[in-house]
């Protein structure tokens, strides 16, 4: 019998139910899926899974296939399967199970319940351990991509709870000295911070004397400078993270359907006014947030707004196999979000041909838009409005992109990536180039080409409402200067801002970033959009 279950994923992975502890696969790859389904608790592509762990060669879907054969023997109780595996989907059913990250981070999120003495000491002890502990390297670039963040997530909380342990007021005076030390060695900068915000909090060295007369509330100036601000600002904050790792963590991923029955995946993250960005080329929503483009960016706006963003089909988290890829389909994507949502008034960002799509979107709905953000933007697409030598490029290009996009030899990415990101580092571009292969599939990424090579919504900016401001670097390698002049010059009123810079997408390391970032909160501010 296995009706009860506690997966841990500190240290090393290990599964109890009440019967004692089950065995696991002596696969290091079915561990680290069973590993990953278990924190992520949610449902993955089978193709992303395959990719994730599984090189090409080693026949990945027999792989997977294999591992969830296995896992079903840890997990599976006699009367209800928790392995859930459609034709496209797999998830972990951990309705009924015990996780211990989903216990630890819940309960620290959870700023109405004090965590008492032992509480926080049995979260201390676990996130002391390292998050799958062993698993490195059982999985491709991403997975350890995602294991570093995890850790680092792991790190921030375990500040904070030895923040919490050090300062706490029920504690014995030589425990609370343990734990002083202990957050020292973990995070020297912030006992430096907070000894600078609060003087009276006293050093190690000078602890033992006070605490013996007055007892562990003497580590700061009385209750009210210290542990009750402590609490009440730890609370506040939550586990200290940085902004990427705690964005990947607090976003909330659901699925909604197309006019044609597509599923779409969105993502929510933050609070406040709404702000829905149109997907572009390409998005994840997961791996975005690793992103040297995306991530710092998203992060900013997610910490004004609600901010809104979707995998479009073919791509991402959504339904790869869709028999429409068109203009017209990423429209009706961006229509089933907003429905889907119940978003009432919003401001729309676009980048790329993201802009296209908010264009359009904007005059089918003009009730519903309060403004437009136009990013690296045109209104007809490759098809229309190159040259025939360009035109003639593009097609070798795409006929490239159906042989090469999926193997290991990122020469055919790179040919994207160096149009999109002339100016960015060796790192950034090997980033683009991986990430691009991880998104989407070798045919649709020919088809999207196709796709917005048809794009033209020229007959469309003469009816834009909203108000609206576009910004473009002035040397953009993939989409010239003055595609973006005349988006702004036909729609009435737009603000046009140039970007020095030669990159399509901006990375966040360059001057432009900050100058397009600023910009835009100006425009927001005086549009009170």
């Amino acid at each position: 019998m296995r009706n009860e279950l506690n997966i841990s994923v500190f240290g090393e992975l290990s599964v109890v139910a009440d019967v004692g502890p089950v065995p696991l696969p002596a696969s290091r790859k079915a561990r680290a899926l069973l590993g990953y389904l278990a924190a992520t608790e949610r449902p993955h592509r089978r193709e992303r899974l395959c990719e994730l762990f599984w090189d090409l060669p080693d026949d990945p879907k027999a792989g997977l296939r294999w591992a969830l054969s296995k896992l079903r023997k840890v997990v599976d109780a006699p009367d209800r399967q928790r392995i859930i595996a459609g034709r496209e989907r797999v998830e972990l059913d951990s309705s009924d199970i015990r996780i211990d990250s989903r216990e630890i981070h819940t309960r620290l999120r959870d700023r109405d319940v004090a965590l008492s003495v032992s509480d926080l000491i049995d979260f201390a002890e676990k996130l002391d351990r390292v998050f799958l502990e062993g698993l490195d390297g059982a999985g491709d670039i991403a997975f350890d991509a995602w294991l570093a963040a995890e850790r680092e997530d792991a790190r921030g909380a375990r500040i904070f709870v030895l923040r919490q342990l050090a300062t706490h007021p029920h504690m014995a005076p030589a425990s609370a000295r343990k734990w002083l030390k202990a957050w020292e060695l973990a995070d020297p900068e912030g006992v430096a911070a907070f000894q600078m915000q609060t003087p009276s909090f006293l050093s190690t060295a000078s602890t033992e004397s006070t605490t013996q007369a007055a007892g562990p509330a003497a580590l700061v100036k009385g209750e009210t400078l210290g542990v009750a601000a402590m609490g009440s600002a730890a609370r506040a904050s939550g586990p200290q993270m940085n902004p990427v790792s705690r964005a990947m963590r607090s976003q909330k991923i659901g699925f909604c359907e197309a006019r044609d029955s597509a599923k779409i995946a969105y993502a929510t993250i933050g609070s406040g006014r709404p702000l829905l960005k149109a997907a572009n080329w390409l998005n994840h929503l997961e791996f975005d947030w690793n992103s040297p483009i995306w991530g710092k960016s998203f992060g900013a706006i997610a910490s004004r707004r609600k901010f809104i963003r979707y995998d479009e089909r073919g791509c991402g988290l959504s339904d790869w196999d869709v028999k429409d890829l068109s203009f017209s389909a990423f429209v009706d994507d961006l229509e089933a979000v907003a429905d889907c949502l119940g978003l009432e008034r919003f401001p729309l960002l676009g980048i790329s041909q993201g802009c296209a799509v908010s264009i359009e979107y904007a005059v089918r709905h003009p009730e519903r838009v309060s403004g437009l953000i136009l990013v690296s933007g045109y209104a007809a697409g490759w098809k229309i409005s190159s040259t025939p030598e360009e035109q003639a490029r593009r097609q070798a290009v795409r006929a490239l992109t159906e042989l090469g996009w999926g193997t290991d030899n990122p020469a055919y990415r790179h040919i994207f990536s160096q149009t999109f990101m002339p100016d960015a580092t060796a790192s950034e571009l090997a980033w683009f180039d991986e990430f691009q292969r991880q998104t989407t599939s070798p045919a649709n990424a020919a088809r999207f080409q196709d796709a917005f090579g048809d794009i033209d919504v020229r007959h469309r900016l003469a009816e834009v409402t909203a108000p609206t401001i576009v910004l473009h670097s002035k040397y953009d390698q993939r989409i010239p200067l003055e595609q973006g002049r005349a988006l702004a010059s036909g729609i009435p009123g737009a603000q046009f801002v140039p970007l020095d810079s030669r990159n399509h997408i901006l990375v966040d390391s360059e001057p432009a970033w900050s100058v397009a970032v600023n910009a835009i909160v100006r425009f927001m501010r005086e549009m009170d959009i």
